[in-house]
């Protein structure tokens, strides 16, 4: 039987622990609070008294912690999971930490003969609970397969994102857009309240149409992602409402912050010429920007 040793037992690691027990493996764990450590013994797990110990005699060591420095010091200090782990164990950091340092811990590992992969999770800790997470993992065929069926017990998404590192990118892709997403819709909410809209009207209109539904689910996939800029709603319109929304919001002393950060984009696509374009034209022209095309 598999077991898995697991670092960090905070509102997502519990749970997550708590899944791979239920999912039929040995659990060995650790962590700085021995509360925590106390509740996932209860449940059938079996205490650590240091990162080394709960590595030693695991197949899979997971490490779940708030920053890079602390995943840094976990892995290699001098009671660290490297100083425990067996040469055929995997360390798998599911941690959302730089992509950078995830590279360097990475490079380390590899230096030392040992195996790891990166898996930071998507959604919410409820999904931690009921064992719903996305799981985007970066590493080789070979690991990630390795380590798929104690991620399984964790998450329903399984996203292989490419090499080591890959997923602690894409973990931090995802959550710049719904962090980001979440203050515009601050300012839409806000703007249909200041001008005498119920919000919740509000939020129902726009479920029904792209605002609500979003670019990646509807306008991306039809238009800009498979080559087709003919307009189905032009950058110039798009360009034109944004300015209305904008002097609305002026005498309601509405700050759409994100809202005036987004014209610069448009400003520059209609300067290149693609006034005409379809709206999402707007990433054909980043892209030309960014050197990723002519």
């Amino acid at each position: 039987m598999t077991t898995v040793g697991f670092i960090g037992l905070g509102v997502m690691g519990a749970p997550m622990a708590r899944n791979i027990l239920k999912g039929g493996f040995q659990c060995r764990v650790f962590d700085i609070d021995p509360t925590a450590v106390q509740s996932i013994v209860a449940a059938g797990a079996k205490a650590a008294t240091s990162p080394q110990d709960c590595a030693m005699g695991s197949d899979v060591v997971i490490l779940m912690l708030p920053n890079g420095a602390i995943v840094e010091a976990v892995l290699f200090g001098p009671d660290g999971v490297l100083n425990g782990m067996a040469e055929h164990a995997v360390a798998i950091d599911m941690s959302t930490i730089l992509p950078g340092q995830t590279d360097a811990h990475a490079a380390r590992m590899k230096q030392a003969g040992r195996r790891f992969v990166d898996a930071p999770v998507g959604r919410s800790s409820a999904h931690a609970v009921s064992g719903q997470l996305l799981i985007m993992v970066g590493g080789s065929q070979e690991d990630v397969s390795a380590v798929r069926p104690v991620l399984e017990t964790m998450g329903d998404t399984i996203e292989h994102c490419g090499p080591t590192g890959a997923g602690a990118r894409m973990k931090i892709v995802n959550n710049f857009m719904s962090i980001t997403l979440n203050a515009t819709t601050v300012e839409a909410l806000l703007l249909a309240e200041t001008s005498g809209l119920d919000p919740e009207l509000a939020r129902r209109v726009m479920l029904s149409t792209t605002a609500g539904q979003g670019h990646m689910a509807t306008t991306y996939p039809a238009k800009v992602l498979k080559g087709d800029l003919e307009p189905g709603f032009a950058i110039d319109l798009a360009h034109k409402d944004l300015l209305l929304a904008l002097e609305m919001a002026g005498p309601l002393n509405v700050e759409l912050t994100t809202g005036a950060a987004a014209m610069p984009r448009y400003d520059a696509a209609r300067a290149a010429g693609r006034g005409g374009e379809d709206w999402t034209a707007l990433y054909a022209d980043a892209r030309r920007r960014a050197g990723l095309s002519k």
